[in-house]
Protein backbone atom coordinates (compact mmCIF):
# COMPACT_ATOMS: atom_id res chain seq x y z
CA UNK A 1 0.00 0.00 0.00
CA UNK A 2 1.25 3.43 -1.32
CA UNK A 3 1.65 5.96 1.98
CA UNK A 4 1.19 9.67 2.18
CA UNK A 5 5.06 10.51 2.37
CA UNK A 6 5.70 8.37 -0.83
CA UNK A 7 3.37 9.96 -3.15
CA UNK A 8 4.92 13.46 -1.55
CA UNK A 9 8.35 12.09 -2.88
CA UNK A 10 7.14 11.31 -6.20
CA UNK A 11 5.68 14.66 -6.61
CA UNK A 12 8.66 16.40 -5.20
CA UNK A 13 11.19 14.24 -7.77
CA UNK A 14 8.60 15.36 -10.71
CA UNK A 15 8.52 19.15 -9.70
CA UNK A 16 12.53 18.73 -9.71
CA UNK A 17 11.88 17.47 -13.60
CA UNK A 18 13.27 14.27 -12.76
CA UNK A 19 12.27 11.31 -15.41
CA UNK A 20 8.86 10.34 -14.53
CA UNK A 21 10.21 6.58 -14.76
CA UNK A 22 12.65 7.36 -12.30
CA UNK A 23 10.73 9.42 -9.83
CA UNK A 24 8.20 6.40 -9.17
CA UNK A 25 11.72 4.18 -8.63
CA UNK A 26 13.13 6.71 -5.94
CA UNK A 27 9.22 6.79 -4.54
CA UNK A 28 8.96 3.54 -4.39
CA UNK A 29 6.45 2.94 -6.82
CA UNK A 30 5.58 1.01 -9.70
CA UNK A 31 5.49 4.05 -13.17
CA UNK A 32 1.69 2.57 -13.29
CA UNK A 33 0.87 3.57 -9.63
CA UNK A 34 3.03 6.75 -10.43
CA UNK A 35 0.84 7.55 -12.81
CA UNK A 36 -2.67 7.30 -10.98
CA UNK A 37 -1.60 9.87 -8.39
CA UNK A 38 -0.36 12.41 -11.13
CA UNK A 39 -3.19 12.11 -12.52
CA UNK A 40 -5.52 12.59 -9.26
CA UNK A 41 -3.34 15.49 -7.97
CA UNK A 42 -4.13 13.95 -4.50
CA UNK A 43 -2.30 11.90 -1.37
CA UNK A 44 -3.76 8.81 -0.87
CA UNK A 45 -5.47 9.67 2.71
CA UNK A 46 -7.33 12.46 0.63
CA UNK A 47 -9.01 9.86 -2.26
CA UNK A 48 -9.56 7.09 0.23
CA UNK A 49 -13.16 6.33 0.52
CA UNK A 50 -14.73 5.39 4.13
CA UNK A 51 -15.36 1.89 4.82
CA UNK A 52 -18.88 1.94 5.85
CA UNK A 53 -20.36 -1.37 4.25
CA UNK A 54 -20.07 -4.68 5.63
CA UNK A 55 -17.99 -7.25 4.37
CA UNK A 56 -19.60 -10.28 5.73
CA UNK A 57 -23.16 -11.44 7.18
CA UNK A 58 -23.87 -10.07 10.49
CA UNK A 59 -24.31 -13.65 12.35
CA UNK A 60 -26.40 -11.90 15.36
CA UNK A 61 -28.54 -10.32 13.07
CA UNK A 62 -31.78 -12.48 13.95
CA UNK A 63 -30.92 -11.72 17.59
CA UNK A 64 -30.32 -8.87 18.16
CA UNK A 65 -33.73 -6.96 18.66
CA UNK A 66 -33.98 -9.23 21.96
CA UNK A 67 -30.17 -8.29 22.44
CA UNK A 68 -30.99 -4.64 22.14
CA UNK A 69 -34.33 -5.18 24.40
CA UNK A 70 -32.17 -6.62 27.20
CA UNK A 71 -29.65 -3.89 26.84
CA UNK A 72 -32.51 -1.43 26.92
CA UNK A 73 -33.98 -2.82 30.37
CA UNK A 74 -30.45 -3.05 32.13
CA UNK A 75 -27.64 -0.89 29.79
CA UNK A 76 -24.94 -2.64 32.53
CA UNK A 77 -25.44 -6.43 30.83
CA UNK A 78 -22.36 -7.79 29.77
CA UNK A 79 -21.30 -9.07 26.52
CA UNK A 80 -20.27 -12.34 27.97
CA UNK A 81 -23.39 -12.82 30.28
CA UNK A 82 -25.28 -12.29 27.12
CA UNK A 83 -23.16 -14.30 24.57
CA UNK A 84 -23.72 -16.93 27.60
CA UNK A 85 -27.76 -16.52 27.20
CA UNK A 86 -27.81 -17.20 23.80
CA UNK A 87 -25.87 -19.96 23.72
CA UNK A 88 -28.05 -22.09 26.53
CA UNK A 89 -30.97 -20.67 24.08
CA UNK A 90 -29.16 -22.18 20.83
CA UNK A 91 -26.78 -25.26 21.80
CA UNK A 92 -24.52 -25.06 18.76
CA UNK A 93 -25.55 -22.23 17.19
CA UNK A 94 -22.92 -19.90 18.35
CA UNK A 95 -19.46 -21.01 18.51
CA UNK A 96 -16.86 -19.32 21.68
CA UNK A 97 -14.96 -17.65 18.88
CA UNK A 98 -17.96 -15.43 18.02
CA UNK A 99 -17.80 -13.59 21.89
CA UNK A 100 -15.64 -11.19 20.62
CA UNK A 101 -17.65 -10.35 17.90
CA UNK A 102 -20.81 -9.60 19.80
CA UNK A 103 -18.37 -7.69 22.07
CA UNK A 104 -17.60 -4.88 19.25
CA UNK A 105 -21.58 -5.36 18.19
CA UNK A 106 -22.60 -3.87 21.90
CA UNK A 107 -20.02 -1.35 22.05
CA UNK A 108 -21.04 -0.02 18.82
CA UNK A 109 -24.76 -0.18 20.16
CA UNK A 110 -23.44 1.53 23.56
CA UNK A 111 -21.46 4.04 21.42
CA UNK A 112 -24.55 5.27 19.23
CA UNK A 113 -27.68 4.22 20.35
CA UNK A 114 -27.02 4.05 24.17
CA UNK A 115 -27.71 6.01 27.57
CA UNK A 116 -24.89 8.54 28.32
CA UNK A 117 -22.37 7.96 30.80
CA UNK A 118 -21.19 9.86 33.66
CA UNK A 119 -19.11 12.75 33.04
CA UNK A 120 -16.75 13.53 35.68
CA UNK A 121 -16.20 17.17 36.21
CA UNK A 122 -12.63 18.98 36.90
CA UNK A 123 -12.69 20.53 39.83
CA UNK A 124 -10.51 23.91 41.12
CA UNK A 125 -8.66 23.63 44.24
CA UNK A 126 -8.13 26.37 46.27
CA UNK A 127 -5.12 27.20 48.76
CA UNK A 128 -6.48 25.65 52.41
CA UNK A 129 -9.91 24.90 51.50
CA UNK A 130 -9.65 20.81 51.51
CA UNK A 131 -7.87 18.04 53.21
CA UNK A 132 -8.70 14.42 52.41
CA UNK A 133 -8.02 11.08 53.87
CA UNK A 134 -8.74 7.43 53.47
CA UNK A 135 -7.04 4.19 54.59
CA UNK A 136 -5.29 2.06 52.36
CA UNK A 137 -4.41 -1.76 53.08
CA UNK A 138 -0.36 -2.61 52.63
CA UNK A 139 -0.16 -6.32 53.18
CA UNK A 140 0.18 -6.82 49.01
CA UNK A 141 3.82 -5.41 49.57
CA UNK A 142 5.01 -8.07 51.87
CA UNK A 143 6.42 -5.87 54.78
CA UNK A 144 8.07 -7.90 57.35
CA UNK A 145 8.71 -7.38 60.71
CA UNK A 146 11.75 -9.69 62.38
CA UNK A 147 10.78 -12.12 59.06
CA UNK A 148 7.20 -12.14 60.34
CA UNK A 149 4.55 -10.51 58.20
CA UNK A 150 3.40 -7.03 59.33
CA UNK A 151 -0.74 -7.16 58.41
CA UNK A 152 -1.23 -3.54 58.97
CA UNK A 153 -3.19 -0.22 57.14
CA UNK A 154 -1.61 3.41 56.56
CA UNK A 155 -3.75 6.02 57.18
CA UNK A 156 -2.87 8.51 54.41
CA UNK A 157 -3.55 12.58 54.51
CA UNK A 158 -3.56 15.00 51.57
CA UNK A 159 -4.08 18.48 50.90
CA UNK A 160 -5.78 18.86 47.80
CA UNK A 161 -4.38 21.96 46.56
CA UNK A 162 -0.75 21.27 46.77
CA UNK A 163 -1.45 17.50 46.94
CA UNK A 164 0.97 17.59 50.24
CA UNK A 165 0.43 14.14 52.00
CA UNK A 166 1.21 12.16 55.47
CA UNK A 167 0.70 8.76 56.31
CA UNK A 168 0.59 6.76 59.70
CA UNK A 169 0.88 3.60 60.74
CA UNK A 170 -2.86 2.17 62.15
CA UNK A 171 -4.38 -1.55 62.17
CA UNK A 172 -7.97 -1.32 61.63
CA UNK A 173 -10.52 1.28 60.17
CA UNK A 174 -11.77 2.17 63.84
CA UNK A 175 -12.32 6.06 65.36
CA UNK A 176 -8.90 5.73 66.93
CA UNK A 177 -7.29 5.03 64.18
CA UNK A 178 -9.13 7.72 62.04
CA UNK A 179 -8.10 10.14 65.13
CA UNK A 180 -5.03 9.18 65.61
CA UNK A 181 -3.77 9.69 62.19
CA UNK A 182 -5.95 12.87 61.76
CA UNK A 183 -4.78 14.52 64.58
CA UNK A 184 -1.20 13.33 64.03
CA UNK A 185 -1.61 15.12 60.20
CA UNK A 186 -3.03 18.70 61.35
CA UNK A 187 -0.83 18.77 63.74
CA UNK A 188 2.46 18.25 61.36
CA UNK A 189 1.03 20.66 58.95
CA UNK A 190 0.89 23.37 61.67
CA UNK A 191 -2.48 24.84 60.83
CA UNK A 192 -5.74 23.78 59.86
CA UNK A 193 -7.80 23.82 56.48
CA UNK A 194 -11.44 24.66 55.89
CA UNK A 195 -12.89 21.40 55.31
CA UNK A 196 -11.92 17.87 55.38
CA UNK A 197 -13.42 15.20 53.00
CA UNK A 198 -13.69 11.31 53.75
CA UNK A 199 -15.36 8.70 51.77
CA UNK A 200 -17.76 6.33 53.42
CA UNK A 201 -16.19 4.71 56.34
CA UNK A 202 -17.83 4.17 59.60
CA UNK A 203 -15.36 5.63 61.82
CA UNK A 204 -16.75 8.83 60.20
CA UNK A 205 -20.04 8.17 58.54
CA UNK A 206 -23.54 6.53 59.83
CA UNK A 207 -25.84 4.67 57.73
CA UNK A 208 -28.19 6.22 55.74
CA UNK A 209 -30.90 4.90 58.50
CA UNK A 210 -29.46 7.14 60.71
CA UNK A 211 -30.77 10.71 61.15
CA UNK A 212 -27.01 11.98 61.76
CA UNK A 213 -25.19 11.93 58.73
CA UNK A 214 -21.66 11.70 60.35
CA UNK A 215 -20.52 9.78 64.05
CA UNK A 216 -20.72 11.95 67.09
CA UNK A 217 -17.33 11.04 67.93
CA UNK A 218 -16.31 12.42 64.52
CA UNK A 219 -17.94 15.42 64.59
CA UNK A 220 -16.59 16.35 67.97
CA UNK A 221 -13.89 15.73 66.40
CA UNK A 222 -14.05 17.90 63.46
CA UNK A 223 -15.65 20.75 65.82
CA UNK A 224 -12.68 20.39 68.25
CA UNK A 225 -10.63 21.69 65.15
CA UNK A 226 -13.12 24.19 63.57
CA UNK A 227 -13.05 21.65 60.19
CA UNK A 228 -16.68 21.56 58.35
CA UNK A 229 -17.16 17.43 57.46
CA UNK A 230 -17.21 16.46 53.86
CA UNK A 231 -18.39 12.99 52.50
CA UNK A 232 -18.08 11.18 49.25
CA UNK A 233 -21.52 9.38 47.69
CA UNK A 234 -21.71 6.10 48.03
CA UNK A 235 -19.57 3.90 45.67
CA UNK A 236 -17.87 7.02 43.99
CA UNK A 237 -14.18 6.98 45.15
CA UNK A 238 -13.30 9.45 42.10
CA UNK A 239 -15.50 12.22 44.72
CA UNK A 240 -11.99 11.37 46.54
CA UNK A 241 -9.90 11.19 44.03
CA UNK A 242 -7.11 13.03 45.64
CA UNK A 243 -6.19 10.81 48.23
CA UNK A 244 -7.16 7.54 46.11
CA UNK A 245 -4.98 8.82 43.52
CA UNK A 246 -2.06 9.53 45.58
CA UNK A 247 -2.53 5.97 47.17
CA UNK A 248 -1.50 4.20 44.00
CA UNK A 249 1.60 6.62 43.90
CA UNK A 250 2.68 6.04 47.55
CA UNK A 251 2.38 2.50 47.41
CA UNK A 252 4.49 2.64 43.53
CA UNK A 253 7.26 4.81 45.55
CA UNK A 254 6.84 2.02 48.66
CA UNK A 255 7.18 -0.59 46.63
CA UNK A 256 10.08 0.98 44.24
CA UNK A 257 11.94 2.10 47.45
CA UNK A 258 12.17 -1.91 48.78
CA UNK A 259 13.61 -3.19 45.85
CA UNK A 260 16.34 0.02 46.27
CA UNK A 261 16.76 -1.30 50.03
CA UNK A 262 16.97 -4.95 48.56
CA UNK A 263 15.03 -6.19 51.63
CA UNK A 264 11.34 -5.37 52.85
CA UNK A 265 12.42 -6.56 56.69
CA UNK A 266 12.56 -4.75 59.09
CA UNK A 267 14.18 -4.94 62.86
CA UNK A 268 11.27 -3.13 64.34
CA UNK A 269 7.89 -1.16 63.94
CA UNK A 270 9.57 2.26 64.08
CA UNK A 271 12.36 1.58 61.74
CA UNK A 272 9.68 1.04 59.22
CA UNK A 273 7.78 4.05 60.04
CA UNK A 274 10.75 6.45 59.61
CA UNK A 275 11.36 4.46 55.97
CA UNK A 276 7.69 5.74 55.47
CA UNK A 277 8.17 9.40 56.67
CA UNK A 278 10.90 9.46 54.76
CA UNK A 279 9.34 8.49 51.56
CA UNK A 280 6.68 11.15 52.20
CA UNK A 281 9.15 13.88 52.28
CA UNK A 282 10.47 12.92 49.43
CA UNK A 283 7.06 12.68 47.55
CA UNK A 284 6.06 16.36 49.23
CA UNK A 285 9.77 17.62 48.04
CA UNK A 286 8.53 18.88 44.56
CA UNK A 287 5.62 20.39 45.90
CA UNK A 288 6.92 23.19 48.21
CA UNK A 289 5.84 25.86 46.77
CA UNK A 290 2.22 25.39 46.52
CA UNK A 291 1.95 24.15 50.20
CA UNK A 292 3.57 27.20 51.17
CA UNK A 293 0.61 29.23 49.91
CA UNK A 294 -1.73 26.49 51.78
CA UNK A 295 0.49 27.18 54.67
CA UNK A 296 -0.32 31.14 54.77
CA UNK A 297 -3.89 30.96 54.51
CA UNK A 298 -4.48 27.91 57.16
CA UNK A 299 -6.25 28.50 60.39
CA UNK A 300 -4.69 27.98 63.69
CA UNK A 301 -4.87 25.30 65.90
CA UNK A 302 -6.25 24.83 69.04
CA UNK A 303 -4.17 25.11 72.33
CA UNK A 304 -3.98 21.52 72.94
CA UNK A 305 -5.01 18.04 71.09
CA UNK A 306 -8.28 15.92 71.42
CA UNK A 307 -8.00 12.70 73.42
CA UNK A 308 -9.00 10.31 70.98
CA UNK A 309 -8.68 7.46 73.48
CA UNK A 310 -12.80 5.54 74.28
CA UNK A 311 -13.50 5.60 77.59
CA UNK A 312 -15.11 2.30 78.75
CA UNK A 313 -16.25 1.17 82.63
CA UNK A 314 -16.64 -2.91 82.60
CA UNK A 315 -16.36 -5.61 85.23
CA UNK A 316 -13.60 -7.99 85.84
CA UNK A 317 -15.52 -11.31 85.56
CA UNK A 318 -15.55 -14.46 87.18
CA UNK A 319 -12.74 -16.06 84.68
CA UNK A 320 -10.15 -12.60 85.16
CA UNK A 321 -11.09 -11.29 81.71
CA UNK A 322 -12.34 -8.69 80.52
CA UNK A 323 -14.43 -7.83 76.81
CA UNK A 324 -13.64 -5.02 74.72
CA UNK A 325 -14.65 -4.15 71.53
CA UNK A 326 -15.66 -7.88 70.81
CA UNK A 327 -12.50 -9.20 72.10
CA UNK A 328 -11.32 -11.24 75.33
CA UNK A 329 -8.70 -9.90 77.56
CA UNK A 330 -7.25 -11.32 80.89
CA UNK A 331 -6.32 -9.01 83.81
CA UNK A 332 -4.99 -9.75 87.78
CA UNK A 333 -6.79 -12.33 89.65
CA UNK A 334 -6.96 -9.76 92.47
CA UNK A 335 -9.93 -7.80 90.09
CA UNK A 336 -12.52 -10.19 89.85
CA UNK A 337 -15.84 -8.96 90.34
CA UNK A 338 -14.35 -5.45 90.33
CA UNK A 339 -15.55 -2.24 88.61
CA UNK A 340 -12.22 -0.90 85.67
CA UNK A 341 -12.17 2.00 83.92
CA UNK A 342 -10.53 1.07 79.99
CA UNK A 343 -9.11 3.68 77.96
CA UNK A 344 -9.22 2.26 74.15
CA UNK A 345 -6.35 3.84 72.33
CA UNK A 346 -5.42 2.95 68.39
CA UNK A 347 -2.80 0.17 69.39
CA UNK A 348 -3.55 -0.18 73.10
CA UNK A 349 -5.50 -0.51 76.08
CA UNK A 350 -5.04 0.94 79.71
CA UNK A 351 -6.79 -0.53 82.59
CA UNK A 352 -7.63 1.84 85.44
CA UNK A 353 -8.42 0.68 88.95
CA UNK A 354 -9.54 4.22 90.68
CA UNK A 355 -6.40 6.13 89.67
CA UNK A 356 -4.19 3.43 89.26
CA UNK A 357 -3.08 2.37 86.21
CA UNK A 358 -3.24 -1.40 86.49
CA UNK A 359 -2.77 -3.03 83.02
CA UNK A 360 -1.23 -1.32 79.52
CA UNK A 361 -2.60 -4.34 77.46
CA UNK A 362 -1.55 -4.70 73.79
CA UNK A 363 -4.70 -3.75 71.48
CA UNK A 364 -6.19 -6.90 69.43
CA UNK A 365 -7.62 -6.61 65.66
CA UNK A 366 -10.59 -8.06 64.78
CA UNK A 367 -13.40 -9.12 66.76
CA UNK A 368 -13.99 -12.87 68.73
CA UNK A 369 -10.15 -13.32 69.60
CA UNK A 370 -8.93 -13.22 73.00
CA UNK A 371 -5.26 -12.45 74.75
CA UNK A 372 -4.97 -14.35 78.14
CA UNK A 373 -1.89 -13.75 80.26
CA UNK A 374 -0.69 -17.03 82.24
CA UNK A 375 1.23 -14.59 84.92
CA UNK A 376 -2.32 -13.33 85.64
CA UNK A 377 -4.19 -16.47 86.49
CA UNK A 378 -1.54 -19.06 86.90
CA UNK A 379 -2.04 -19.01 91.00
CA UNK A 380 -5.25 -20.23 90.66
CA UNK A 381 -4.53 -22.87 88.33
CA UNK A 382 -1.97 -24.09 90.43
CA UNK A 383 -4.80 -25.11 92.92
CA UNK A 384 -7.25 -26.54 90.50
CA UNK A 385 -4.93 -28.12 87.92
CA UNK A 386 -7.66 -30.22 86.98
CA UNK A 387 -9.55 -27.08 84.89
CA UNK A 388 -6.31 -26.58 83.16
CA UNK A 389 -7.70 -29.38 81.00
CA UNK A 390 -10.85 -28.48 79.34
CA UNK A 391 -9.96 -24.39 79.98
CA UNK A 392 -11.45 -22.30 77.05
CA UNK A 393 -7.86 -20.13 76.56
CA UNK A 394 -5.50 -22.98 77.07
CA UNK A 395 -3.94 -22.50 73.90
CA UNK A 396 -2.85 -19.20 75.34
CA UNK A 397 -0.84 -20.33 78.17
CA UNK A 398 1.81 -21.99 76.09
CA UNK A 399 4.44 -19.13 76.40
CA UNK A 400 6.12 -20.30 73.36
CA UNK A 401 7.24 -23.62 71.09
CA UNK A 402 9.13 -24.45 73.97
CA UNK A 403 6.37 -24.94 76.47
CA UNK A 404 4.54 -26.23 74.49
CA UNK A 405 6.30 -29.37 73.68
CA UNK A 406 6.82 -29.38 77.15
CA UNK A 407 3.55 -30.39 77.87
CA UNK A 408 3.19 -32.40 75.22
CA UNK A 409 5.85 -35.15 76.43
CA UNK A 410 4.40 -34.83 80.00
CA UNK A 411 0.98 -35.95 78.51
CA UNK A 412 3.05 -38.87 76.83
CA UNK A 413 4.81 -39.39 80.04
CA UNK A 414 3.24 -38.67 82.74
CA UNK A 415 -0.69 -38.99 81.34
CA UNK A 416 -2.01 -38.94 84.96
CA UNK A 417 0.37 -36.03 86.10
CA UNK A 418 0.75 -33.82 83.10
CA UNK A 419 -1.11 -30.44 84.16
CA UNK A 420 -0.11 -30.73 87.39
CA UNK A 421 3.01 -30.84 86.78
CA UNK A 422 3.26 -28.22 83.57
CA UNK A 423 1.28 -25.95 85.95
CA UNK A 424 4.26 -26.16 88.16
CA UNK A 425 6.89 -25.48 85.70
CA UNK A 426 4.55 -22.21 84.18
CA UNK A 427 4.21 -21.10 87.58
CA UNK A 428 8.29 -21.25 88.06
CA UNK A 429 7.99 -18.82 84.94
CA UNK A 430 5.70 -16.55 86.41
CA UNK A 431 7.62 -16.05 89.80
CA UNK A 432 11.13 -16.61 88.70
CA UNK A 433 11.58 -15.86 84.98
CA UNK A 434 10.48 -17.24 81.72
CA UNK A 435 13.43 -16.61 79.64
CA UNK A 436 15.19 -18.51 82.81
CA UNK A 437 12.66 -21.62 82.34
CA UNK A 438 12.95 -21.82 79.11
CA UNK A 439 16.46 -22.16 79.19
CA UNK A 440 16.13 -24.97 81.71
CA UNK A 441 13.78 -26.77 79.51
CA UNK A 442 16.02 -26.64 75.93
CA UNK A 443 18.64 -27.70 78.53
CA UNK A 444 16.47 -30.52 79.59
CA UNK A 445 15.79 -31.64 75.99
CA UNK A 446 19.37 -31.18 74.57
CA UNK A 447 20.36 -33.82 77.63
CA UNK A 448 17.19 -35.74 76.65
CA UNK A 449 16.51 -35.76 80.60
CA UNK A 450 12.96 -35.41 81.28
CA UNK A 451 11.34 -32.24 81.31
CA UNK A 452 9.86 -32.03 84.81
CA UNK A 453 9.00 -29.98 87.20
CA UNK A 454 11.71 -30.68 90.04
CA UNK A 455 14.28 -31.34 87.15
CA UNK A 456 13.75 -27.55 85.54
CA UNK A 457 13.76 -26.55 89.72
CA UNK A 458 17.33 -28.03 90.38
CA UNK A 459 18.44 -25.89 86.75
CA UNK A 460 16.36 -22.97 88.12
CA UNK A 461 17.97 -23.10 91.09
CA UNK A 462 21.29 -23.89 90.40
CA UNK A 463 21.49 -27.38 92.19
CA UNK A 464 21.41 -29.03 88.68
CA UNK A 465 25.10 -28.37 86.73
CA UNK A 466 24.75 -26.42 82.86
CA UNK A 467 27.26 -26.48 80.50
CA UNK A 468 29.22 -23.35 80.54
CA UNK A 469 28.47 -21.23 77.25
CA UNK A 470 31.07 -21.98 74.86
CA UNK A 471 34.02 -20.44 74.40
CA UNK A 472 35.05 -18.54 71.61
CA UNK A 473 38.75 -18.70 70.35
CA UNK A 474 39.99 -16.43 67.83
CA UNK A 475 42.78 -17.68 66.01
CA UNK A 476 45.87 -15.55 64.91
CA UNK A 477 46.91 -14.86 61.86
CA UNK A 478 50.40 -15.81 60.55
CA UNK A 479 51.95 -12.61 59.31
CA UNK A 480 54.60 -14.12 57.41
CA UNK A 481 52.72 -14.09 54.57
CA UNK A 482 52.23 -10.60 54.58
CA UNK A 483 55.88 -10.25 55.14
CA UNK A 484 56.41 -11.84 51.86
CA UNK A 485 53.78 -9.29 50.31
CA UNK A 486 55.66 -6.20 51.58
CA UNK A 487 59.32 -7.39 50.43
CA UNK A 488 58.09 -8.56 46.79
CA UNK A 489 58.14 -12.50 47.36
CA UNK A 490 61.51 -12.27 49.14
CA UNK A 491 61.33 -13.75 52.67
CA UNK A 492 63.20 -12.28 55.55
CA UNK A 493 66.00 -14.70 57.18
Amino acid sequence: MVTDQQVRRLFMFIGKKENKEVAAAKAGMSPRTALKYRKAGKLPSQIKSNHNWRTRENSFETDWPQIVGFLEINPGLEAKTLFNYLQNMAPGKYSDGQLRTLQRHIRYWRATEGPGKEVFFSQVHYPGIICASDFTHMSSLGVTIRRELFKHLVYHFVLTYSNWETFSICYSESYESLSDGFQKAIWKLGGVPKRHRSDQMSAAVNKDCNPEKFTRRYQALLNHYGITPERTNAGCANENGDVETSHRHFKSAVSQSLMLRGSSDFGSIKEYEKFLQKISCQLNAGRVKRFQEEVSVLKPLPARRLNDSLPMETKVSKGSTINVKFNTYSVHSRLIGEKVKLMVHMDHIDVWYGKKLVEHLPRMQGRGKHSINYRHIIGWLIRKPGAFESHRYKSDLFPSSRFRRTYDWLRSNMTLQANKEYLQILFMAARESETITENALKFLFEQELPPTASNVRDIVDGDMQTPLATEVTVNTNDLKGYDLLLHGGQSRG
